[in-house]
């Protein structure tokens, strides 16, 4: 049936043609803008999907830029660490050529001191953008550590930034001092009596901020003088000592972020400093660290003698404050003019040498797993990119061929729309 009112096939290729028209301007939307999916209306759901990809990435970029200058941090702090160890190295050089009476100790002191002064440099430059990782005082604000941003962690409940946490070292040449004259000594955090040949552990609490005082105070009892020299092996007037100097014959003062088995090492390091100074014997009393606590023991002492160790915890009153040397302080002690100054030089120079070792290996180990994270950082980086791309970018070689196909189809549609219009005019040779 035809109509001169209505075209069916009209209608029809015209449906047709604004189909066609309607996937050429999506195709080349696709070919100008390289995506399938530029805006919301294209696909909601992916579109969602890559923009809160899109916006983990940006996050990714700014933690680049925080890896990066925490590895900039960390590795001025590490290289500086293994200088000073090398300077130590020599100075302990030095410091061994001085156990012959024959030299010129003099000349010996002068190049030690030269080496110090050295030291206090490297330590006081190695900063980046105004951070300096080998200086750990209480003057400073901060944690005892730094935390670089790392990662982004995203999870049903949101997202969470991860750090890395790097440690502050202290390899400073400062003196610590202990002032004022209202400390309270109190009563003594941990202590043990030897009696004879013995052994004991005592154990110390975790200081719970920086600047705070621990002292260990010795009390031997000999009074024949058989087994040790019994005013030797007393850092005091009594047991329990009767003011701060006593108290605090043998110290450390706590560092930001200090544990419990640091005021132990520190403490056990500098027993052996003051046993080298005052030519006692390991044999009549030994103290090392173990853990968070102090293994003490004698094996030289008889039945009868005895040796109380205390360890205690001063607290300070008004007037009374501490200032924290830096960790290699003990440098500033180092005479060998004497025998017996060249004698406790060697035993200090090899805890500071462990000292120096120790902070180039904890930076070296944090530099490694920033290196690492970094390297992962970038994979994740390319992994977010390659996901996203695979979500909303457009095929390209597919686009051309449809684009191709579409123009025709295009041609066609005019044609077949041509066609139907002229389809009502043969009614007019009906009526010829």
């Amino acid at each position: 049936m035809s109509s001169i009112l209505t075209n069916n096939g009209a209608m029809v290729a015209l449906q047709t043609l604004k189909s066609i028209n309607s996937n050429l301007g999506k195709t080349q939307d696709m070919i100008s803008t390289g995506k399938s999916v530029a805006s919301a209306k294209d696909n909601a759901a992916l579109w969602a999907i890559s923009k809160v990809m899109e916006s983990d990435l940006t996050g990714f970029k700014a933690i680049s830029s925080s890896l990066a200058l925490g590895q900039s941090t960390v590795s001025v702090a590490r290289q500086a660490s293994e200088r000073v160890t090398d300077l130590l190295k020599q100075m302990k050089g030095k410091i061994v050529a001085s156990q012959e009476q024959n030299v010129d100790r003099g000349k010996i002191q002068s190049d030690i001191d030269a080496l110090r002064e050295q030291i206090a440099g490297i330590t006081t430059a190695s900063q980046f953008n105004g951070l300096n990782l080998l200086s750990n005082r209480s003057a400073e604000a901060g944690t005892g550590s730094v935390n670089i941003l790392a990662s982004l962690d995203r999870s049903d409940s949101g997202v969470a930034a991860s750090d890395i946490a790097v440690r502050k070292q202290d390899l400073g040449t400062t003196a610590s001092s202990v002032n004022g004259t209202t400390w309270t000594i109190g009563t003594a955090v941990d202590s043990g009596t030897l009696a004879a040949t013995q052994s004991d552990t005592l154990t110390i609490a975790a200081p719970t901020a920086a600047g705070q005082l621990f002292g260990l105070s010795i009390f031997g009892t000999d009074a024949d003088n058989s087994s040790f020299s019994q005013a030797d092996y007393r850092t005091g007037t009594a047991a329990t000592p009767t003011n701060i100097a006593e108290a605090t014959a043998i110290r450390y003062i706590s560092r930001e972020g200090d544990t419990a088995a640091d005021v132990a090492k520190g403490l056990a390091n500098a027993f052996k400093i003051y046993a080298a100074e005052n030519g006692l014997e390991s044999s009549v009393l030994n103290i090392d660290a173990t853990g968070s606590g102090l293994a003490i023991s004698s094996t030289a002492t008889t039945v009868g003698d005895t040796i109380a160790v205390a360890v205690f915890n001063p607290q300070a009153g008004a007037g009374s404050s501490t200032t924290i040397g830096g960790g290699l302080e003990a440098l500033n002690d180092i005479d060998v003019a004497t025998d017996a100054g060249a004698a406790s030089a060697l035993t200090s120079i090899e805890f500071m040498i462990e000292t120096a070792i120790g902070s180039a290996a904890n930076f070296g180990s944090a530099q490694g797993r920033i290196d690492t994270q970094a390297a992962f950082v970038s994979q994740m980086s390319d992994a977010l990119r390659s996901g996203i791309g695979t979500l909303v970018d457009a095929d390209m070689e597919e686009a051309s061929a449809r684009l191709q196909a579409l123009q025709v189809q295009q041609q066609l549609g005019i044609q077949s729309l041509s066609i139907a219009n002229q389809a009502p005019q043969s009614i007019l040779s009906l009526f010829r």
